[in-house]
């Protein structure tokens, strides 16, 4: 199958439709978390994904603006945690929702580290704690790579997941 494009005749789609588009795919609620030099940072991810598993790597993707983007870049380390159902409180708080910032977002739930003092959520469904081994700017965004030198799994739940612009525990409609 050959497809062809003329590029200039493509327009480009405006930030709106572009977050409308997103919102149809369903996806997986992260906290990303790093211990900076003001104490613990953190964000809530929805663009968290992995690279490779050889060696084992991720990437998120972090408006250079976030707070917690300078935490992360100081101490070169951050961990991504997979929230499950039922930490909707969690999510609000790392989302801005609860009007919470810096370690006050951590009031809520239990944390812990692995290796790097990344905060884990101790009942994340899963989380990589990383070493920073790239940064790469990209508009508004920096897109950070990360070697996971430490995970943690806990397969007994379901996720908690992000679709159609409303944080789930299921994908009913």
């Amino acid at each position: 199958m050959t497809i062809t494009t003329n590029s200039t005749s493509l327009l480009p789609i405006d930030v709106k439709t572009f977050w409308q588009t997103l919102a149809q795919r369903a996806t997986g609620i992260t906290i990303v978390t790093a211990h900076g030099d003001d104490g613990p940072a953190g964000l809530l991810g929805l663009s968290a994904a992995h690279v490779t598993a050889n060696p084992p790597t991720v990437l998120i993707s972090i408006d250079k603006t976030t707070t917690a983007l300078g935490a992360i870049l100081s101490r070169r380390h951050f961990a991504v945690n997979y929230l499950p159902a039922g930490a909707d409180a969690v999510a609000d708080a790392f989302s801005g929702k609860a009007g919470l910032s810096g370690a006050d977002r951590f009031l809520d739930g239990q944390w812990d580290t692995l290796v790097t003092g990344a905060p884990v959520f101790k009942n994340a469904l899963g989380a990589f704690d990383c070493v920073v081994d790239d940064v790469i700017p990209r508009g508004d965004t920096s897109i950070v790579i990360g070697l996971a030198v430490a995970s943690r799994v806990d397969a007994s739940r379901s996720p908690l997941v992000f679709f159609r612009g409303a944080m789930r525990s299921d994908l009913g409609e």
